[in-house]
């Protein structure tokens, strides 16, 4: 039954927990610390509660609450310390409880990490390698033995606060868990400066984009460079109901991580998110293919560096076929991916791009001019500055429709049109950071969804004005924002000119008298 706890009592508890760390590690490392915490918090709390409805229901039968616990979605299994002989000498569940009671422990480290092992290798099939890099018992992370036992039990002792029981019994159905779980990534997003872009894309971007792209029921959705999964889950909100598939790819073997625990707690822990670099070692694919979707979004590495063109030519998925980016600018080897793994004829691609994708020449301007001549470029949206972590740069949402037909063939308005959106002008000046605000994103979703012209806002242009640009998706070529001045009256103005200097005059002739009567 629901107590009536508050979204933000929970996300103020587990930020306040953070404090253990600040000033000890960076906000990028010991975001780690803190989020695998809150999961096995979570897990533990389910689990219990769990426990305790199974009790009630066959009325404290052990054998049936145990068989019954065994068909949950996950298991917490038992933890067994032995000695060198390898006989047991201690024996306690692997749940958050029975590390808080041997907080005080000296070896309390070790114990939360063999607890961790324990429950991954019970389910290894949404948890396997997702502790594995993660040390409760490191020294150059958490300091010496004394420091570290101090600040691991303080840790434990803030999230056994009676406030942060997590039992669903608690806290309703609502997604308040998942929530604060992304409500800490965002926080750590923001101290981490350049390095939080790289994990996370702030959520009303996010939203808008899920609401762009539209996902629907039994959808697949895929995002190649999928961070610590935020955008993805949005995406897959959007459908409104859980008849769809997750996909992901990532790099970074800890952001890889995070992203696992946060479909876990978002109860879609049967997404597939592989651990790998999307563009020199893909893994989602079916036997020499590559897999296809419904709907693929991004936010990837602003014009990444190195990202791998020495192996672009010989691409055994032939992605780079329309040309192979710059080895220092990865944004179209990005995209190229995308495009090649969205569906045939219906698959929608939306990604986050630096403005250079927009209007850079060389190598990238004959794969957008490709792009353009294909028909799959649907709509260009400018956004405001400062709204991503770690860079001021103004950004924009480029989205491809692979069910637009050539421009030959093309028969509607918005087939033979591309929707250029100017929204750079429209958002929350917030103090460290731009926001989009919620009538900034209606008003962009609407724009996409009608495709019009808008005074100063928004422009359809045909495939010929493109062209005349010479293929430049640069922004203000079609969305005309100048604002004329207004007219100056010059004779009113040399009138106040002349009222001024006749103030003027008699200031500094009373100026004078003064000065003459102090005999200065």
């Amino acid at each position: 039954m629901r107590t009536g706890i508050a979204q933000q009592e929970i996300n103020d508890i587990v930020w306040q927990a953070c404090d253990t760390f600040r000033g000890t590690l960076d906000p990028t490392q010991y975001k780690d610390y803190i989020l695998v915490m809150l999961f096995i918090k979570y897990l533990s709390d389910l689990w219990k509660d769990r426990q305790e409805q199974y009790r009630e229901r066959y009325q404290g039968d052990e054998r049936r609450v145990e068989r019954a616990l065994s068909r949950e979605r996950f298991v917490m299994p038992e933890v067994e310390l032995k000695d060198q002989d390898g006989n047991v000498e201690e024996s306690f569940p692997a749940s958050f409880d029975s590390l808080y009671e041997r907080r005080t422990r000296s070896n309390i480290g070790e114990l939360i990490n063999i607890t961790l092992e324990k429950i991954e290798d019970a389910n290894k099939a949404k948890l396997e390698n997702v502790f594995r890099n993660i040390d409760f018992n490191s020294e150059p992370n958490l300091g010496q033995t004394r420091d570290r036992n101090r600040r691991l039990s303080h840790l434990l002792e803030d999230f056994a606060k009676p406030q942060l029981d997590l039992r669903p019994s608690r806290i309703g159905d609502e997604d308040i868990i998942g929530n604060a779980y992304e409500y800490l990534i965002g926080r750590f997003a923001a101290d981490a400066g350049k390095k939080g872009g790289e994990f996370y894309t702030p959520g009303e971007v996010a939203t808008l984009l899920a609401r762009l792209l539209n996902a629907q029921l039994g959808d697949t959705i895929c995002d190649p460079a999928c961070g610590s999964g935020s955008l993805l889950i949005r995406v897959a909100k959007n459908v409104g109901s859980d008849n769809f598939a997750l996909y992901g790819q990532e790099s970074n073997g800890s952001t890889w991580a995070l992203c696992r625990m946060n479909m876990f707690l978002h109860e879609m822990d049967n997404a597939r998110i592989e651990w790998c670099n999307t563009i020199t070692s893909t893994r989602l694919v079916e036997g020499d293919r590559l897999m296809k979707f419904n709907i693929v979004v991004a936010n990837p590495p602003f014009s990444l560096d190195k990202w791998g063109q020495d192996h672009a030519e010989n691409d055994p998925y032939n992605r780079f076929w329309r040309g192979i980016p710059p080895k220092s600018k990865g944004d179209y080897a990005f995209i190229s991916h995308m495009i090649e793994t969205a569906l045939e004829d219906e698959g929608r691609v939306g990604v986050i791009v630096p403005h250079g994708v927009l209007f850079r020449g060389g190598a990238e301007g004959k794969i957008r001019q490709k792009l353009i001549e294909d028909n799959m470029l649907e709509s260009v949206i400018g956004l405001p500055v400062n709204l991503f972590f770690g860079t001021g740069i103004p950004a924009a949402i480029v989205i491809f429709n692979k069910a637009r037909r050539p421009w030959s063939e093309a028969g509607t308005d918005r087939e033979k049109h591309v929707l250029f959106i100017d929204a750079s002008r429209e958002f929350q000046d917030d103090k460290n950071q731009n926001r989009l605000r919620v009538q900034d994103i209606d008003k962009i979703v609407e724009v996409f969804a009608a495709f019009r012209a808008v005074d100063k806002y928004s422009y359809a242009a045909a495939f010929d004005e493109i062209v005349e640009n010479d293929f430049n998706l640069n922004i203000p070529r079609y969305v005309d924002t100048y604002e004329p001045e207004p007219e100056v009256d010059i004779a009113a103005v040399r009138q106040e000119i002349a009222e001024l200097e006749t103030e003027l005059a008699e200031a500094e002739a009373e100026l004078e008298g003064y000065l003459k009567e102090l005999e200065l």
